[in-house]
């Protein structure tokens, strides 16, 4: 299965999610530090298009200038449906593109990257709503192969921004941990 197939499937899964949110589970925290669920829709709304647009363009204008409207779900919808209506163009995966400073780059790696985000955001989704995550697990395993090469370095992390410090998990722990634990994620954050 391509990686692009397993994003497809993973973002199923969070969609169910996310049109299970109100307007009042808007300004619920999330495990990403100082987002709201409200902050962390509209992040995932204005990269959906930018992927979207990079694949179309070989780079995106602006990688934040998603909007939730006035009815966030169908924001979140129409933006996965443009990213996926993009990747699924004929050819777009052979590709070249630009990911924010990034690339260019074959637009395969850019689908990892992308399933990267779907997987660990479907999992701040489901923390923020209190609500059992079941990713695709062949999803989880090629995000996790795709995070385990993310420098470790905390000051490389620092620098790009998109990663915080690894967060110690057991070995024995399951792929989706050890992948959130990778991200700089505590699989055992709960809503306070």
């Amino acid at each position: 299965m391509t990686t692009f197939e397993l994003d497809r499937q993973s973002l199923l899964v969070l969609d169910r999610i996310v049109a299970a949110a109100s307007h009042q589970d808007l300004n619920r925290p999330t495990p990403c530090e100082g987002w709201t669920l409200a902050d962390l829709l509209r992040h995932q709304v204005s990269e959906n298009h930018a992927f979207a647009e990079a694949v179309r363009h070989g780079v995106a204008a602006d990688w934040d200038a998603g909007h939730l409207g006035e009815d966030a779900y169908a924001s979140y919808a129409a933006s996965v449906d443009d990213f996926l209506a993009a990747f699924g163009e004929e050819g777009a995966l052979g590709r070249e593109l630009k990911i924010h400073e990034f690339g260019p780059l074959p637009a395969e790696i850019a689908a990892a990257m992308h399933l990267v985000d779907t997987i660990a955001h479907g999992w701040d989704l489901a923390k923020t709503m209190g609500v059992p995550y079941e990713p695709v697990p062949e999803a989880v395993h090629a995000a996790l192969e795709f995070a385990a090469m993310v420098p470790a370095d905390p000051a490389a992390r620092e620098a790009g921004g998109a990663f915080a410090a690894i967060v110690d998990v057991p070995t024995d722990a399951s792929e989706l941990d050890r992948f959130l634990g990778l991200l700089g994620r505590d699989p055992g954050w709960q809503v306070s």
